[in-house]
């Protein structure tokens, strides 16, 4: 319903000239500390959900709050904490300066994304002053070091924005709310920065369209995402995949999109994200599997759905567009038998009945024609005599605002009629002509319809082509299931149980805390716009 009002055209599909963009998640370890806390925040969250505790005191928007804090600087929760040399902060700060070393002769520039802990001039630790501290104390320049906050008029951000686009402010940190659409200051963009992801499949796509946009000088640009692994970040990666399930599918129409269960290409990217911050590797193996089964389902049904709609077209419309074909061409065979034994002479008209009176001659015949057809009283056809072995009728065609001719044998060939009377008996006269070539195209038609039929009688008969591959993922992902003690069906509460015993539910925390030690490669993460968003 929703595409028959709307006409949708991602960026992929326009194809502009855009840089190419090198997608990479870095991926740190949490600290001893942020271990803790992650602990700390699965507690409360139990606390919450038994309701021991009073949610104006704590709930799960607060915990959730915190889990973001966590996931990018300890030091948001206390600041007396110590500054992790290994925190993603400082991996991002590192990264920014081998750029901005790199691009001092071109002045590229670099766009950093935070939306948590923004300046607020109170004196309170926020992670855009200390970022850019790190960046001065380094041999950045202050001059090319700016915040979005400090432009707080139109006139400013304009300032602000030219100084980007010459490469005088050459690091530009903001949040997705300030920094997204309508930041035009793409022309020497070679970087971009994820200190932290928005709550919205959208908010990455506009903070990467900044970059990936007509007019950049740069034919190759980077897009960093960091994550501290084993933190609150799997959570809010989660978060974005749900979200972004139901918002590709409506949006770019690719099959298998039919239904609001489907997992598109972008789902899978942030599972994969979601996979990088959880260290437990049989975590890590579900997420997958979870994004490979639910695409098999949908490809499944896909399957199913296409198998219906070809037996319903078996039991029904191929019958009776064949019976109906056959018909058409019978009628054509007896129309052309009665054309031919009416010729028309060159020479002499052979006449025509009109209300019961026979015109001999060519132009009274269409004069009265024309008469006739503007006399009619409405739209519906008027019988008005007889052609060539033809009934010969009249009627207006109101979609088309024209008087039409009517000639019927076994079939119906209407005919627009003009102002000429000669003209007019010529038209008649073309219907009743070629009837070889309108029976061949009938015949051919007949031929496709047949075919069509034995190709979907053909595919019906096709099981689906991944059925084994879906069974034995399936069965490994139950397994799964029950090792990691995620699945529903296991928290049940026993009969035995007493009323007021609470069955334990799942929680991305609780999974977190069961991570492993063991290192698992880094894939490169490729970003929402990155694939069917529109990076406008």
């Amino acid at each position: 319903m929703f595409k028959e009002v709307a006409d949708i055209k991602t960026r992929d599909q326009l194809h502009l000239p855009v840089p190419e963009a090198k997608f990479e998640t870095v991926v740190v370890k949490p600290s001893e500390i942020q271990k803790e806390m992650v602990q700390n925040l699965s507690e409360r969250a139990a606390k919450v959900h038994s309701g021991t505790v009073d949610a104006s005191e704590d709930n799960m928007l607060c915990i959730t709050n915190d889990g973001r804090k966590i996931g990018l600087d300890q030091r948001l929760m206390n600041p007396l904490l110590p500054d992790d040399p290994a925190s993603k902060l400082n991996a991002c700060v590192r990264n920014v300066l081998q750029i901005w070393e790199d691009g001092r002769e071109q002045k590229l520039t670099q766009l950093l994304f935070c939306d948590l802990s923004t300046p607020k001039n109170d004196g309170q630790f926020n992670v855009y002053d200390d970022i850019k501290t790190k960046l001065l104390a380094t041999g950045v320049p202050e001059s090319e070091v700016a915040f979005i906050h400090s432009a707080d008029t139109e006139a400013k951000k304009a300032a602000l924005f030219s100084k980007v686009r010459s490469g005088d402010v050459r690091i530009l940190l903001g949040s997705t709310a300030k920094m997204g659409a309508g930041t035009n200051v793409q022309d020497r963009l070679v970087a971009v920065h994820h200190l932290d992801v928005g709550w919205k499949p959208s908010d990455m796509t506009q903070r990467n369209g900044r970059i990936i946009r007509q007019g950049n000088c740069n034919k190759e640009v980077k897009v960093f995402n960091y994550v501290t692994e084993g933190t609150f970040d799997a959570y809010l990666w989660q978060t974005l995949e749900n979200k972004q399930r139901f918002i590709s599918q409506i949006m770019t129409s690719k099959s298998p999109v039919r239904s609001c269960d489907d997992v598109d290409e972008q789902a899978l990217s942030y599972a994969e994200v979601k996979a990088l911050c959880a260290g437990n590797p049989l975590i890590k193996e579900k997420m997958d599997l979870d994004v490979q089964v639910a695409k098999l389902k949908v490809l499944k049904a896909d399957h199913q759905s296409q198998k219906y709609r070809l037996e319903d077209k078996l039991l029904t419309q191929f019958p009776a567009d064949i019976q109906q074909q056959r018909a058409h061409i019978s009628a054509l065979k007896t129309d052309a038998e009665t054309a031919a034994t009416h010729p028309q002479d060159k020479e002499n008209f052979c006449g025509m009945t009109i209300k019961g009176m026979m015109f001999d001659d060519k132009k009274t015949a269409g004069e009265r024609l024309i008469l006739a057809a503007k006399e009619l009283p409405d739209t519906e056809p008027v019988v008005l005599g007889e052609y060539r072995g033809f009934e010969l009728s009249v009627r207006y065609e109101p979609v088309r605002n024209e008087q039409q001719a009517v000639l019927k044998g076994k079939a119906i060939y209407p005919v627009a009629l003009g102002a000429d009377p000669h003209g007019n008996i010529t038209r008649l006269d073309n219907l009743l002509a070629g009837y070889d070539e309108r029976i061949a195209n009938a015949e051919n038609r007949l031929e496709n319809l047949l075919q069509q039929q034995t190709a979907a009688q053909a595919e019906v008969e096709k099981p689906f082509p991944q059925e084994e591959e879906l069974a034995q993922k399936s069965a490994r992902l139950a397994e799964l299931n029950a090792q990691l003690d995620v699945d529903e069906k296991h928290h049940e509460p026993e009969m035995e149980e007493t009323p007021d015993e609470e069955s334990a539910r799942p929680s991305v925390l609780a999974a977190l805390n069961e991570k492993s030690d063991k290192e698992e490669p880094v894939k490169p993460f490729r970003s929402y716009s990155d694939r069917d968003g529109d990076a406008r």
